[in-house]
């Protein structure tokens, strides 16, 4: 028999699982697969795991587990997940770039035979338009469908990095949303910093949406990571009647202070949000337990949540902070990981749901064990789990690993699709 790998579907949308079949090999026999990826920026990610043929001379890592590897277990998506970056970036990673498709090649090699197969994962699909917008305030880039509208839209909130998270948008626009990645630091006509980013610009910027495209049933979710998370319950709880859903990923259920993402000239305790002019009161205002030093001094990889587990403990400066996610009058979804590096998720979610139940409000979560702070959309590489924070450069750890960072990827963006599908017919 000659050896053959197949790949279905070969180009599909990134959030759709392949099937990597190979066949041909002796049975009994060791096969490798290599599977190599282009990545942001021109960088190249690879990982590489062995199986043991079976008595019809396949391999099918949706079946099977490799013997040995870059990871362990039955994964069809494993090769992907499990890549490490096997050469740097050669431009830069943001903006429209990080929505180019990913092309992977597949090499399979048993036997001294070699086989080779090619898949595509789209972020965008075909006939998904994009139009950068700078106007009445707004800094973003719409996505629009492919197909005719009148679409139900999301609005997109990058977290501590800023910017505006492209690649969500276009795959949210693949799906049917009419999708705005909307800026509100570090983006065209704004500042740099995360402080003071008056809370009044997200109405603004609602509204602009509203008059500018023809929505489905005026229906407007939000959705936002780490910060962006703080953010989306912020501002539902401010202006619930701008907002019909809200999908908040690894969120807190307080105010913080500027962090890692202010100016270093005014100190990682300023502020970051005000509303009608003033400050709004952040966990670390007179806080009488909170201090940095297990942060600063502790061991590496440094982990954010320790310093602000010291800030929780004062309950009367938590509940000063506290965002009113009572007001909010949307259906909501929590995601989080039980391992966040950055913050406790898992503690503010138990808090946001017991308040939101309290008040009678439609409140959801998503809770995956082991997983921590980056869970994006799913079957991308999982394994930077340590890094420099892109504002301050300082080092640390998002939590998680690799595999429970996967499974979350892919069971939360299939929760959020649902979700947002749910509430839309309830509401119809």
């Amino acid at each position: 028999m000659t050896l053959t790998i197949s790949i279905t579907p070969e180009i599909e949308l990134i959030d759709v699982p392949r099937q990597i079949r190979v066949s041909g090999a002796r049975p009994g026999s060791e096969v490798t697969i290599v599977a190599r990826s282009s990545g942001p920026g021109g960088s190249v990610w690879q990982a590489e795991a062995t199986f043991a043929a079976d008595a019809d001379g396949t391999v099918d890592p949706g079946r099977d587990a490799p013997v040995r590897g870059d990871y362990a277990g039955v994964s069809a998506m494993g090769l992907i997940w499990s890549q490490h970056e096997a050469e740097p970036a050669t431009r830069a990673k943001g903006g429209a770039a990080s929505v180019e498709d990913v092309v992977t090649e597949i090499t399979v090699r048993a036997g001294g035979e070699e086989a080779r197969a090619g898949m595509t994962q789209i972020l965008a699909a075909k006939g998904v338009t994009r139009r950068e917008i700078l106007e009445d305030g707004v800094s973003g880039v719409l996505y629009m469908p492919a197909t005719d509208g009148p679409h139900p839209g999301v609005v997109i909130l990058n977290g501590s990095g800023g910017g505006m998270n492209e690649p969500r948008a276009a795959l949210y626009a693949s799906r049917g949303y009419a999708a705005l990645a909307l800026g509100y630091f570090r983006a065209p006509g704004l500042s740099d910093w995360i402080n003071d980013v008056p809370l009044e610009y997200f109405r603004d910027s609602f509204g602009w949406f509203r008059r500018s495209v023809v929505l489905k049933d005026d229906f407007v979710a939000i959705t936002g990571q780490s910060r962006g998370g703080e953010l989306v319950l912020l501002i539902a709880a401010t202006y619930p009647e701008a907002v019909s859903a809200v999908m908040a990923y690894v969120p807190a259920s307080c105010v913080h202070s500027a962090q890692s993402a202010g100016d270093p000239a005014r100190g990682r305790l300023a502020a970051t949000w005000t509303l009608d002019g003033r400050p709004l009161p952040h966990l670390w205002d007179g806080n009488r337990t909170g201090t940095y030093a297990p942060y600063d001094s502790g061991p590496e990889p440094k982990r954010h949540e320790y310093a602000l587990l010291t800030a929780m403990a004062d309950q009367a400066a938590v509940e000063r902070a506290r965002i009113p996610v009572e007001k909010i009058t949307a259906p909501v979804l929590l995601i989080n990981g039980t391992d966040d590096g950055w913050w406790p998720t898992d503690y503010h979610c138990d808090l946001i749901v017991e308040r939101m139940r309290g008040a009678g409000r439609h409140v959801e979560r998503l809770r995956f064990e082991d997983a921590g702070h980056s869970i994006l959309f799913p079957y991308v590489p999982t394994t930077v789990i340590t890094a420099a924070h892109p504002v301050s450069g300082i080092v640390s750890t998002s939590g998680g690993t690799p595999a429970a960072n996967a499974r979350a990827n892919a069971e939360s963006w299939a929760g959020v699709l649902d979700f947002l599908n749910r509430v839309q017919k309830k509401d119809a």
